[in-house]
């Protein structure tokens, strides 16, 4: 017990360490892009660090397997390097109990990623989509100052409103330069579509113009209700919105998208013990080459890994391969790497002694 103590200690230390500069690399990243679109009028700066917060569960899901490989690799190599398990293996203890030993801790970190994963995320998802939301119904004309000439979207359209509704969600005696049209309308509205998340800007009640630059030919459309999309969904929300999905509502759904989702949650929790069942040996080190020799290339492998669940995910989602082919065997795969890894230098250090 004193032993496991130690050895736990030893992992959760480095696992802390570890997980710390992953989270503030992946959020500092986000932070930077987040406060851009902020600046760009995007999203509001109020709602910047709420995302932050919410998206936790989300970065930890991610990180907590790859810390986990680090750590054990780190720990037990420098282990390895300072001779501490050579004297434990005189001793009697075992490879086969240290493994025991490690899965303990392997399989806690499986609960919490699973708890991350199937219930924290989608959460934390479903609340960003909320506050998304909000922001959507905040219209583009909310920074208009009535009376004045303004472009948006890039200088592409020049606005003027006569006057706005104290909640700034009407426009009144409006005026448009879309290109070549010219839009006038007693008021106009924002609509949000639901099923899109896309932006529209509805004009009631006005005619419109249009114009060929060089030629004195005009044409005219009166119109009751006239429609100009703003802005479309931007690609991050509708990542959002599949990830927003409960993970019951997930499952026996026949949307591609749906089952991919899922497949990526359950592989996010098979990772944890397939990895440390792969970092286990590959943190056994000659303490002639130093704690470091294998890191390398063992993160290059975890990489490879996670790099085909995202792209066979992908597939899934696009309805390109079957939800319940490639993926589980690749994980079958790795799994059997890591046994490999444990079973066949044991078994050709036995075959060797049986020969002499």
């Amino acid at each position: 017990m004193i032993l496991f103590r130690y050895l736990a200690r030893e992992l959760a230390g480095s696992m802390v360490a570890v997980t710390t500069v992953l989270l503030m690399i992946l959020m500092s990243g986000r932070l930077i892009r987040q406060l851009a679109s902020a600046a760009a009028g995007e999203v509001s700066l109020e709602i910047v660090f709420f995302t932050l917060i919410l998206r936790l569960p989300s970065f930890l899901e991610m990180i907590l397997p790859l810390a986990l490989f680090i750590s054990i690799l780190l720990t037990y190599g420098r282990l390895y390097a300072e001779s501490e398990m050579t004297v434990l293996t005189a001793t009697g203890f075992s490879n086969k109990k240290l493994l025991g030993y490690t899965m303990i801790p392997a399989l806690v970190l499986t609960t919490i990623v699973a708890s991350f994963t199937l219930v924290l995320s989608p959460w934390g998802a479903q609340k960003m989509e909320e506050l998304y939301k909000k922001q959507s119904q905040l219209t583009e004309f909310e920074l208009l100052a009535p009376g004045r000439f303004q472009s948006t979207e890039k200088g592409s359209r020049v606005t003027y409103a006569e006057s706005l509704s104290s909640d700034k969600s009407e426009m009144r005696h409006v005026f448009i330069a879309d290109g070549g049209s010219l839009l006038v309308a007693k008021r106009g509205t924002q609509y949000v579509s639901d099923e899109t998340g896309s932006r529209f800007l509805e004009l009631h009640d006005g005619r419109r113009y249009d114009l060929v630059p060089g030629q004195l030919d005009m044409q005219s459309l009166d119109f009751d209700l006239y429609g100009v999309k703003i802005a479309d969904e931007p690609e991050e929300r509708r990542k959002l919105r599949k990830e927003a999905v409960p993970t019951l509502q997930l499952i026996g759904s026949d949307n591609s998208k749906h089952q991919g989702q899922l497949r990526w949650r359950l592989s996010l929790i098979l990772m944890v013990p397939i990895v440390t069942l792969i970092a286990f040996p590959l943190s056994k080190v000659n303490p002639r080459q130093g704690k470091f020799a294998k890191l390398f290339p063992a993160v290059v492998l975890f990489m490879v890994y996670i790099s085909l669940i995202i792209g066979l995910v992908g597939m899934i989602e696009k309805g390109k391969i079957h939800p319940d082919g490639p993926i589980w065997i690749l994980h079958a795969v790795y799994l059997a790497i890591g046994v490999g890894l444990l079973t066949i230098p044991e078994w050709l250090r036995r075959r060797k002694v049986k020969q002499l």
